[in-house]
Parts: C-alpha cells; structure tokens; sequence
C-alpha cells in the first residue's frame, strides 16, 4: 500500500470537505490516487444518501436570492434532519450555492435545478449528484424540497427571511415606478411572511374553499341553535372575515393596523401617480 501523506489527506478533505479519517482511508482504498479517491467519496455518499433515504428531513433553511436590478428573485427550501447541520456554514453555503445557481440559470422548479451542474467548487456536479455527495460530507439526508422563481420585468421583486431562515416570502409588483416601489415590496414581503395570506385578490380564492368555509359556518350557526332565517346572514359575516385573513389585499396592514394592505397600495397610486399591482407572492416556512 502507498504512503499516504499528511498533505494529501488535506488536500483531499480541502477539495471535497469530508472528515480527515474518510479522506485517509478513501486514498488508502484507492492507492493515493486522488481523483479516484474523490470518486469513492462520492459514491460513498450516494450510498449513505441511499441507505438514508427513509430518514425525515424536517430541519433545514429557506434561503432567497434575488438578481442585481430586483427583477428576478428565487426561493427555495433546502432540508436536512438536524438542527444542528441546518445551522452550519457547510449547508448553509451549499443552499446559498443551489439558490445561486437557480437564479443564474433561471430554474423555476426543483426538477429543473436539479439536472443542473453546479460549480468547481463542488467538482462541478449536477445538483442530484452533489445532494448524494453533501450527504456523504454531513451525514445526513438532504432533500431540496421546493423552489419557485419570480420574475418582474415590468416592475420589481422583493423578499423577506426572517431571523433564523425558517420563514421567507418573495412578493412581485407589476409597476411603472419600481425604484419608488422599492420599500412598499419589502414592507408586502414582510406582510405575507406575517400574515400568510393565499391569494392577492378575493377573486383568486378557490371556489372549493369558499365552499368549504361556508358549509363550516353555516353547520356551526345551526349548531349553536341560530333561527335559519338568520343563518344565511351569519354565513356571510364570516365569510367577510375568512377573506380579511387569507387575501393579501384585505388583510390589515402589519405597519398600520388602522389601514388595509389595499389602501396601503392606493395611498402609492396618488403619492407617485404611478400604477401598482401585486401580482404574485410566495411564502416558505420551514416544513409547512
């Protein structure tokens, strides 16, 4: 067997970032050979991430890029099993890395960013392989469980992760103004992060879940003993309710609770005579 030195141990584990005792004993297998042992690594890893493939992953980050100009903006969902790797500059580089090379590329799904190769800093892998190797590295599975891309090229895109980066929320406005529309964005992402609405607009709502929540109220009147004539009415007052929390533009506003998020935009309209609009928004929260 071939001297292995203690240079090449660390030259391995600076190229591929897995532990001292698996680069030594991946250069042992592989007679110092070093690309052969960063294959060994890596097909050490798509067996872990095999073997572990049952295992949950529930921890994790939601991480937000967003392109130079506020045009484009990616956000996605990256688990692990353990708070404790989720915390780590290791996987947490690895999402910022996934995340970038979404927006470069412009991904709009998980399935697409996946067949992806990413950069020589992870050996230039495609995302599939290197989840299997980032396994082998952390020893825990990795899933990359959802992603989606807003793209605003008549406005602006804007974002909110709060603290810790398990909440995150990415809002696009359609706007003839997107530099004065700059801070109403971030204030909109905040909101939807808070308040978690559905839709941006009551017509948006499904028709099932209108459906669903009318049957509830109405079984919960006649429950609490309500004349039928009365029913209908009671049906309807809660239905105002029900749309005051889930749409966006009914929602009071989190930095003014007088003010709804419809006035906040109208208020826009005449101080910049400009036209705005949210046209869409996304919400991650860690494992909801």
């Amino acid at each position: 067997m071939s001297q292995i030195s203690a240079k090449d141990v660390k030259d391995l584990r600076d190229t591929t970032g897995v532990g001292m005792m698996d680069c030594k004993k991946a250069l042992e297998e592989t007679g110092g050979d070093m690309q052969k042992a960063i294959e060994y690594l890596r097909k050490k890893g798509a067996a872990l991430a095999a073997k572990r493939a049952d295992k949950e992953a529930r921890e994790g980050m939601v991480i937000i890029k967003i392109a130079d100009g506020r045009k484009v903006g990616v956000i996605l969902e990256l688990n692990c099993e353990t708070d404790f790797v989720a915390r780590g500059d290791v996987f947490s580089g690895f999402a910022g890395a996934l995340a970038s090379l979404a927006l470069e590329k412009g991904a709009a799904s998980t399935e697409a960013l996946l067949a992806l190769s990413l950069g020589e800093a992870y050996g230039g892998e495609t995302v599939d392989d290197a989840m299997k190797t980032m396994t082998g590295r952390l020893g825990e599975k990795l899933e990359l469980k959802r992603l989606a891309l807003l793209a605003a090229p008549d406005g602006v895109v804007e974002s909110y992760v709060h603290p810790g980066s398990q909440l995150g929320a990415l809002v696009q406005l359609a706007t003839d103004k997107p530099q004065e529309a700059a801070d109403l964005a971030k204030d909109l992402a905040m909101q939807v992060a808070a308040s978690s609405p559905i839709v941006t607009d009551r017509s948006a709502v499904p028709a099932d879940y209108i459906e669903k929540e009318m049957d509830i109220y109405r079984q919960q009147a006649l429950g609490q003993g309500k004349p039928e004539q009365f029913v209908d009415k009671i049906v309807t007052g809660r239905l105002e309710k029900y749309y005051q929390e889930v749409v966006l533009s009914e929602q009071s506003f989190i930095k003014d609770s007088n003010a709804r998020v419809s006035d906040v935009l109208e208020d826009f309209r005449k101080k910049h005579q400009a036209q705005v609009d949210v046209k869409a928004f996304v919400r991650y929260q860690l494992g909801q």
